[in-house]
């Protein structure tokens, strides 16, 4: 590991840091989860990619990766590279943030400037929500505007999914395909191939085809954990850019989009 990402791994281990003191009238509750007087939207549990951000009459635009999640009393999610949370209240049209805390990493390609702008922005506010479709905007007392926009779940069908539990190191994945009825990719040593069935949030599959080749013990190991997905019925779930497989035999795999 080079001197670097020793540096950030390190710092994204150490203790969240306190960026803004909190308003007054902070709540922990989360509210009614809806906003807008015509047009009500739910807004939590949802992940909202973050757009842009206009504070002082100025407008930036948010790297990919800035989004925030509104959930069970929280606001959780990224300031482009740095993780942040802070306690959160939906009522109404009316957005509380608490204290908000973030972690402290120096990420390369990252505009800091913006993540400064965004976690001011954000930390110990009251907004006024406006959802339209997709859109959500948040607008402070003083004109400040966070712009967001619902994040879709990757499709199933179609996805390199890389897995990355058990841990290959990036090497097995899997592509379902809905209109042919198949699975294909790679254990991480071997390929595989199978027939898949989608139904009702559940996948059938059918008894695998692999290609034969020996490697690593740990990669085998990793692959005969895999394998215990198939011939079977598994139940699945995806949640934005994740896919959770859990079988009925107990095996759970989660993998990515690529």
């Amino acid at each position: 590991m080079d001197r670097q990402k020793q540096r950030m791994t390190l710092t994204a281990a150490a203790m969240l840091v306190p960026l803004m003191a909190a308003c007054g009238n902070e709540k922990t509750d989360a509210g009614s989860g809806s906003v807008g007087a015509g047009k009500p939207a739910t807004v939590t549990g949802v992940r909202w990619n973050v757009d842009s951000v206009t504070a002082g009459g100025k407008t930036q635009k948010a790297p990919s990766g800035a989004h925030v999640t509104l959930d069970k009393g929280r606001a959780e999610g990224s300031l482009g590279c740095n993780k942040f949370g802070a306690p959160a209240t939906v009522e109404g049209d009316r957005v509380r943030l608490g204290r908000t805390m973030s972690t402290e990493m120096a990420c390369e390609n990252k505009p800091m400037e913006f993540e400064q702008t965004l976690a001011r922005t954000l930390s110990g506010r009251e907004f006024e929500a406006q959802a339209d479709g997709d859109r959500l905007t948040l607008t402070t007392g003083q004109g400040d505007t966070v712009r967001l926009t619902k994040a879709k779940d990757a499709p199933l069908s179609g996805t390199q999914w890389t897995v990355t539990a058990p841990d290959t190191d990036g090497r097995a994945h899997l592509t379902f395909d809905t209109k042919k009825g198949t699975v294909s990719g790679s254990l991480g040593c071997n390929k595989v191939h199978a027939e898949a069935t989608v139904r009702d949030g559940h996948i059938t599959l059918g008894r695998p085809a692999t290609t034969r080749m020996m490697c690593e013990d740990s990669l085998m190991s990793d692959e005969k954990a895999l394998l215990r997905l198939f011939d079977g019925k598994l139940k699945y779930a995806v949640d934005h850019q994740t896919l959770t497989l859990t079988s009925e035999n107990g095996t759970r795999v989660r993998a990515v989009a690529a």
